[in-house]
């Protein structure tokens, strides 16, 4: 179950990158979509780092 929440938020991360990409080449200069799109990617990133600390260091994750 804690493979899938980390795998989960990986793959959200990929979406965000995804759409922030295609905010940058079709939307106007005074669209915020991009800064919001990255505001979520850190995040998510930020979110996957501390589960990955959370499972290894509960045994979680691993051999």
């Amino acid at each position: 179950m804690f493979k899938l929440l980390i795998a989960v938020v990986f793959l959200g991360i990929l979406v965000s990158l995804a759409a922030g990409a295609g905010f940058l080449i079709r939307d106007q200069s005074n669209s915020t979509r991009l800064l919001t799109s990255l505001k979520t990617r850190i995040f998510l990133t930020a979110l996957l780092m501390v589960l990955l600390v959370y499972g290894f260091s509960q045994g979680l994750l691993g051999s």
